[in-house]
């Protein structure tokens, strides 16, 4: 037995042992020593106590004016009060079959192997590789994948977060909220009311879905708020105040939460919700779509298709099954997927120095999976204009390195934006505006590239940037509609 090894070898002998229990008891004195003191001086101290007494009066009375005194103190979100639950909206369940403590629905991948009969033999084969997918996932992918829910740094950039979160309460009268997911995940959130000004804007909210390293406190809301916006902005599970770890089930039960927010509790309209995302906050503005279907449009900043080929390129060939399978099943982001499901405006921004979204090298612009987000759109809603000159056509186009290279392939084809204009209307006036379209079916080829390369300008605007450079306002546009 290792104790009576450790008893014959001396290890625990009585003159041993005494002198390290005193060490312990010291210590442990020392800690309630030091506890006992920080508990008087926070007794002692009157603001302390001022904010202990606003804290507990927000617990009972969840009032406007204490929940303006509580904004004034910076302490742990945890302790904060839930402002809005899942369950609150009354009506939802009844409109649109509300989540379940489960979660929301999320579109499920098709099986790796398609026809293979799903026996008991066959679940016993496949079970040391999901075994392994979930425990890479778990460990690594995530946070690969999320370095922004890692704590050491988070740690590193809690002064910055406590500064971009005071400036947006001070300079923008900001209120901080804590919504609770159907998880059971609290998600921090921040909202900037601009409905009293003058600018109409101010009468249409965003809501806005950060990068993976992104938080509302220094993310992409600046620049909403820079163009006039009212502005709500969350953090991932697991980021800063938000609890719970980024999965992408996660990741939408927060989202949900947040819509209903907007609508139940700040009083927006679907119809004046414009979600906004940059980089992998595609993946939930691209789920509110899908699953919101009256909200007004959708921006997708620097964003993609889909993760299979961007995790593909950072991990050896010799992992390629390990790999797709393991996103497939645990972190499938499925923007374009879900996209498609949405009938709205749409407006995607390309990096046109993009150095995380490209599979090959920066310089490479065809290898940015925006253009295939862009390609797999235009394909859903326009079939027939996409089909073999329409997409030969918009390829040329994405190659194009700059405005006067895009330029010269828009007048080589010679498209008269007019007449784009006349037959989409009269396509939207017969048959009405659900896609999928079936405009271009008895068009010359020469006019389906014209209709294909207008759609595409309408629907992508370049930006000479790379992947993490804030986009200025001026750039941020509502996106095109008929």
């Amino acid at each position: 037995m290792p104790t009576a090894s450790w008893h014959w070898k001396g290890y625990l002998s009585l003159s041993k042992v005494v002198p390290f229990s005193h060490y312990a008891g010291t210590l442990l004195l020392l800690l309630a020593g030091v506890a006992c003191l920080r508990g008087i001086g926070r007794w002692t101290n009157p603001q302390y106590r001022q904010f202990i007494t606003i804290l507990e009066a927000t617990h009972r009375n969840r009032s406007a004016e204490n929940k303006r005194q509580l904004a004034k103190y910076n302490f742990d979100f945890g302790s904060w009060p839930v402002d809005f639950h899942w369950e609150e909206p009354s009506s939802r369940k009844e409109s649109r079959g509300g989540p379940s403590r489960w979660g929301v629905a999320l579109l499920r991948p098709e099986p790796l192997h398609r026809g293979t009969a799903d026996t008991f033999l066959n679940r016993v084969k496949k079970l040391p590789c999901q075994i392994t997918s979930y425990l890479v996932a778990h460990t690594l992918g995530r946070r690969m994948l999320y370095p922004g829910s890692v704590y050491l740094l988070q740690k590193a950039l809690m002064p910055v977060l406590l500064q971009g979160q005071a400036r947006l309460v001070e300079e923008c009268n900001g209120r901080r909220a804590k919504l609770q997911a159907c998880d059971g995940n609290e998600i921090d959130t921040m909202f900037v009311d601009r409905r009293g000004r003058a600018e109409p804007q101010g009468q249409k909210l965003v809501i806005c879905c950060e990068g993976n390293a992104g938080f509302y406190e220094v993310g992409c809301v600046s620049t909403p708020l820079e163009a006039g916006y009212s502005v709500l902005g969350w953090n991932h599970p697991g980021f800063a105040g938000s609890t719970g770890v980024p999965f992408p089930q996660n990741e939408a039960n927060a989202m949900d939460v947040v819509v209903q927010f907007a609508i139940h509790r700040l009083g927006f309209q679907p119809q004046d919700i414009i979600i906004y995302a940059w980089s992998i906050g595609g993946f939930t503005a691209t789920w509110a779509a899908m699953s919101y279907p009256d909200i007004s449009a959708v921006i997708l900043d620097a964003s993609f298709d889909d993760l299979v080929p961007l995790a593909l390129k950072v991990m050896p060939d010799s992992w390629r099954g390990l790999v797709t399978r393991t996103v497939r099943q645990h972190l499938n982001l499925n923007n374009a997927e879900q996209l498609c499901r949405y009938q709205g405006p749409v407006l995607l921004i390309r990096r046109t120095k993009d150095e995380i979204i490209t599979t090959t090298v920066p310089e490479d612009i065809m290898s940015n999976r925006g253009n295939d987000l862009l390609l797999k759109l235009l394909q859903h809603r326009y079939p027939r204009v996409m089909a073999e000159e329409g997409l030969q056509a918009v390829r040329q186009w994405l190659e194009a390195s700059s405005q006067l290279e895009e330029a010269s392939i828009y007048s080589r084809w010679e498209v008269e934006e007019d007449w784009c204009l006349s037959v989409l209307h009269s396509y939207q006036a017969e048959h009405g505006p659900e896609f999928p379209w079936s405009v271009g079916e008895d068009m010359s080829p020469e006019g389906r590239r014209q209709l294909a390369l207008f759609l595409a300008q309408k629907h992508l605007h370049n930006f000479e940037a790379t992947h993490c450079t804030p986009l200025p306002a001026q750039n941020f546009q509502m996106p095109w509609h008929l």
